[in-house]
């Protein structure tokens, strides 16, 4: 599966977090330092949705910012035929 939105087309971004040690100065300590660079990856949440498009249903992988933003279409729900 791809971790990428079919609307927006968002996807997983490089990055790093940096991880300090020690009391910063302007709390009373001797200042902090850069410990470990470390490299990830932030990556979108991406939902499998119904969505309605060009009059038909389909299956699509949308990010919950375009859900959010109102981008997609849900279709209606289904009705089940009762037995009587």
């Amino acid at each position: 599966m791809s971790r990428k939105c079919e609307i927006c087309g968002k996807g997983p971004v490089a990055g790093g977090s940096i991880k300090r040690r020690g009391m910063a100065k302007k709390y009373g300590g001797v200042g902090s330092r850069v410990i470990a660079h470390n490299k990830r990856t932030f990556r979108p949440n991406i939902q499998k949705v119904r969505a309605w498009i060009n009059g038909g249903v389909q299956r699509l992988s949308v990010c919950t910012s375009c859900l959010q933003a109102g981008k997609v279409t849900k279709p209606p729900a289904r009705e089940y035929a009762k037995a009587e």
